[in-house]
Order: structure tokens, then C-alpha cells, then sequence
């Protein structure tokens, strides 16, 4: 919520400044705007966010990337952030798993904001993944790994430890 919208405001190096509150009691995110009413949920305040740091790109070039991205983006919001048990954690690793089996990134070739706020919202998870669960799930970690070294995205963050050789070895 607050907190990752805290982080991709400094990694689009606006200034800081927003305010950030919850609402409900499922936390939803706010910003508060100085002029009219304030933007509500991760994906709407983070656009906007990118949209202020004129950095569009990251929200995907082409018709489909845009789609892609926003595609990701409600799955993050939708599926990732609804998604406490184990047994959903491993259903969300197995699916990005074989979606990212061929691609670099969540939207192919490019790095956009469902890269970031996938990293971010799954950051506490792969944090406690045991070693074998990190080579079940090759692909997600591969992906993490760049993902976190990305100039900018990690910032405080602790840096999740993977055994780089298992990582590429099986790379087509």
C-alpha cells in the first residue's frame, strides 16, 4: 500500500511530498490531492504517479503492453494482495511461473510498472522461500533477481539471496 507507493515515488524520483492514507478494512490506499478529491486503490494512484514523472513507457507502449501491464496489475491487486494462504502463494508462483517461462519481464521485452509492483508485492514472500522452493519456481526467481537489482527498485528493501548458477543454467 502507503509504503510501495512511498518507494515507486522515489523511483520515478518525483519529489516527495503525497500524502498516503488507508481506507476500509482492506486497507485500500489514498492519495490525498491538493486540488479536488483524492485517488483511490495501488493501481489508479500508482498510473498517476507514473504519469507525473512523465514516464509513460512504463505503463507499456503498444496497445497490447498496455494491456499486458494492466493486466498484471489488477492480478497483483485482485490475486496477490488477496492471497494469504500457502496454498495461493503457491497457486500465484506456479502462474507466474509459466507466464514467465519465455519472457524477460510480466509484459515481454519491456520493464513496466507491473514489473515493480509485482516485486514489491511479492517481495515478503519470496523473502521466506526455502532454497528448493526457489528452484521450483525457476522463472519467478530468475525474473526476481533482475527485477531487484533494476537501478532504483529494491532502495531499502533486503536483498533476496538466490544461487546464481541454478538461476541460468536451465535458461533457453
Amino acid at each position: 500500500g502507503p509504503e510501495e507507493l512511498a518507494l515507486l515515488e522515489k523511483l520515478l524520483g518525483l519529489p516527495k511530498g503525497n500524502k498516503y492514507g488507508v481506507q476500509g478494512e482492506r486497507k485500500v490506499p489514498v492519495l490525498q490531492t491538493n486540488n479536488g478529491p483524492g485517488l483511490t486503490g495501488l493501481m489508479t494512484i500508482a498510473a498517476h504517479l507514473v504519469k507525473q514523472a512523465k514516464k509513460d513507457q512504463l505503463l507499456g507502449s503498444t496497445a497490447e503492453e498496455k494491456a499486458v501491464v494492466q493486466q498484471w496489475l489488477e492480478y497483483r491487486v485482485t490475486r496477490v494482495d488477496g492471497g494469504s494462504s500457502r496454498e495461493e502463494t503457491r497457486i500465484i508462483l506456479r502462474d507466474l511461473n509459466i507466464h514467465l517461462e519465455d519472457k524477460v519481464y510480466l509484459a515481454g521485452n519491456i520493464f513496466t510498472l507491473a514489473d515493480i509492483l509485482m516485486y514489491y508485492g511479492l517481495h515478503h514472500v519470496m523473502v521466506d522461500l526455502t532454497v528448493q522452493e526457489k528452484e521450483k519456481y525457476l522463472n519467478v526467481s530468475r525474473w526476481f533477481n533482475h527485477i531487484q537489482h533494476y537501478p532504483g527498485v529494491r532502495q531499502h528493501l533486503s536483498n533476496v539471496i538466490f544461487i546464481k548458477n541454478r538461476l541460468y543454467t536451465n535458461a533457453h
